[in-house]
């Protein structure tokens, strides 16, 4: 412990940059393992979302529910395309940012590229997918079985607070 408080500032902030971007491309594997070895849970989600069959009883926009499983599993393959997308671009940014740590500060900045480029993916999956098109189009937010808004919000919350931090040019020389 001792050895990492004698380190400069900006070495701290870029293995800190490094470390989350990381973290999170390791949460989105351990997201794709879970998807992909019980496939059936998730795909079941997606199903009573799509399908809206447990939002508000007579509500107007059942019109927008869709109910093909050819559909369903469409979505499910896409969704795990881009966490493995996530995964594999934080992962990569993350070991890069390391291995850079001690670089100058544009060859630092320049190893960000594919950790803000995943977590950017994961703020369109987790985002834009979830809470804009599960969440307001399929009317997830009708569902007191079927909700995934709270963690999709959560997850916006992490990713983009982490987007922020490692976007951001605090990590040079002087500091």
């Amino acid at each position: 412990m001792k050895g990492v408080l004698t380190l400069p500032v900006h070495i701290i902030i870029r293995i800190s940059k490094a470390l989350l971007t990381l973290a999170t491309g390791i949460y989105a594997i351990i997201v794709v393992f879970g998807n992909l070895t019980d496939y059936g849970t998730n795909y079941n989600f997606i199903r009573h979302v799509m399908s809206m069959d447990t939002t508000y009883p007579d509500n107007t926009t059942m019109y927008r529910a869709i109910k093909s499983s050819k559909a369903v599993h469409l979505v499910y393959i896409f969704v795990i395309a881009m966490e493995s997308l996530i995964a594999i671009l934080c992962t990569k940014g993350g070991l890069d940012m390391l291995r850079y740590a001690r670089s100058d500060p544009e060859t630092f900045h320049e190893a960000k590229r594919s950790g803000i480029a995943g977590l950017t993916v994961g703020l369109l999956l987790w985002f834009l997918t979830f809470q804009g098109i599960a969440g307001e189009w399929f009317g997830m937010w009708m569902s007191k079985s079927w909700n995934g808004l709270p963690d999709a919000a959560r997850l916006t919350q992490y990713i983009s607070t982490i987007l922020v931090y490692v976007s951001l040019k605090n990590d040079g020389d002087a500091d």
